[in-house]
């Protein structure tokens, strides 16, 4: 009997003690929680952002609207600014994973398309990266300054897009239909800088330049610069 009850509790020290594992439980109910309450936040900022394009709500009016407590949004967000970008991260995020979807099966130069003509497509119409209207212009103030004053916030926000583009260019650089006289990772930052530069400023104007551009002419631009001229 005393041997089969210290196998017993040896295998029950194994595997933690019941504290332990009622405090995982709890630390991953808890988690759940505050995952879907942030969430909820999220997704209410990023309503208004498509019924207004506008990012200059109140915590207050956020609060309201999500029918929650100013309490509670601090409970998960330090302040407005960590709020939107959480929201530009998590857009940037979508955006990626349906590009991706997209582009899956298709020839290297036809996938950049894809995803040139929907960032800058996009910033035309107000779509922006999710696709949903006015949330590009409601954000683009927020792109500039964040890329300023918090730099390494914002690299981290647009680390997905950034990734799937460097795959994209690499891949077209193995294929032998991308020049190689400039190396891959130069290619991807000027490409990105481009693409994204005039997406944000044709978000934010609304100039007789802005209105002769389009996603095919920018796609365009960038072919030639991805391809070179002997090609």
């Amino acid at each position: 009997m005393a041997k089969a009850t210290e196998q017993t509790s040896t295998t029950i020290d194994s595997e933690g003690s019941w504290r332990d594992r009622a405090l995982e439980r709890s630390l991953a109910t808890a988690k759940a929680k505050a995952v879907s309450r942030s969430d909820r936040f999220i997704a209410t900022a990023m309503e208004i952002l498509e019924e207004t394009g506008r990012s200059d709500f109140t915590v207050q009016e956020l609060v309201d609207r999500s029918r929650t407590s100013l309490r509670s949004f601090y409970q998960y967000f330090s302040g407005k600014d960590e709020l939107l970008l959480a929201l530009l991260e998590e857009s940037i995020a979508q955006s990626v994973a349906a590009w991706r979807e997209r582009v899956d099966g298709q020839d290297t130069l036809t996938a950049l398309k894809t995803v040139v003509t929907s960032i800058y497509g996009g910033a035309k119409d107000g779509a922006g990266v999710t696709g949903a209207s006015g949330l590009n212009r409601g954000l683009a103030p927020y792109h500039v300054g964040l890329a300023d004053s918090h730099h390494a916030d914002y690299q981290r926000a647009v680390a997905p897009m950034a990734r799937l583009i460097h795959e994209l260019i690499n891949r077209g650089v193995e294929e032998g239909v991308i020049r190689t006289d400039l190396p891959a990772d130069k290619l991807t930052a000027v490409f990105i800088q481009a693409v994204i530069g005039a997406a944000l400023f044709t978000a934010l104007s609304n100039t007789e330049a802005d209105r002769k551009a389009d996603a095919d002419a920018m796609w365009e631009f960038c072919r030639l610069g991805l391809v070179g001229a002997e090609k």
